[in-house]
């Protein structure tokens, strides 16, 4: 009898025991997983944040790049004058009856802006070349020749960019040949080669401006250029390549 008093509140206790500790350790984990599926959403939001400001970022340097490139157009292109001086080729004739030759040039020119983005253009060449005539009966095969050119026209940028520039020109003149100056005073016409002269020039080209800095450039311009020797008209093909200066600002 006293065995059983004092086993019933033991009884009593293990299965109160048993009762209340399985029921929060089936709560315990439910505890423990909410907060988990809520982490995502601040690393979420902090990737959005950081893509943003580099987002902004970029456009102010290439707000930055955009102004800096404008400024360098205008110090560029915001000159009056610009001369230039180079060297170059010409495909020349010297006779109706003659092969082409190759003719070295040297060429140099100022431009007045006066009108924006047009010039007027005052233009001067020289051109050296050896005539080959063939064999005849003076004894003259492989004569020197030279043409100097004297044209001005108007010139119009179409382009302006911080390293490149694009300009057209169409100009016009006269032009003086010496055809006769390597024959050893034998009429040139003996030999086929245009009489020494004036003739008319008409020249048009296309030029591509590097730029080295505000003031600098360097030019490259094919051209086409047409004279009146011999009462006839040569259609002759080169080009000229050039150093740019620029001064005196708007």
């Amino acid at each position: 009898m006293f065995r059983s008093v004092r086993f019933f509140p033991a009884l009593t206790f293990a299965l109160v025991s048993f009762a209340v500790f399985p029921s929060s350790a089936q709560q315990a984990p439910i505890v423990d997983q909410q907060p988990a599926t809520q982490q995502p959403a601040p690393q979420q939001q902090s990737q959005q944040e950081r893509a943003e400001v580099l987002r902004q970022a970029q456009e102010r340097v290439r707000a930055r790049r955009h102004l800096r490139d404008q400024q360098t157009i205008r110090d560029t292109y915001s000159h009056k004058y610009e001369a230039y001086f180079g060297g170059g080729y010409l495909r020349f004739r010297p006779g109706n009856l003659l092969q082409h030759i190759n003719e070295a040039a040297w060429n140099v020119g100022v431009t007045d802006y006066a009108y924006g983005k047009i010039g007027i253009t005052a233009d001067f060449r020289g051109y050296y070349g050896t005539a080959y005539t063939g064999r005849n009966a003076y004894g003259v095969y492989e004569p020197s020749i030279s043409q100097y050119t004297f044209m001005a026209g108007p010139t119009v940028r179409f382009f302006e960019g911080v390293h490149w520039g694009w300009t057209a020109h169409v100009l016009a003149g006269v032009g003086h040949g010496n055809f006769g100056t390597g024959t050893g005073g034998l009429p040139p016409t003996l030999i086929n080669l245009y009489p020494d002269g004036n003739s008319f020039n008409l020249a048009a080209g296309a030029s591509v401006d590097y730029n080295l800095s505000p003031a600098l450039a360097l030019r490259l311009t094919p051209s086409y250029l047409m004279t009146r020797y011999g009462s006839s008209t040569q259609n002759n093909l080169g080009w000229q390549g050039s150093v740019v200066y620029r001064w005196g600002r708007q």
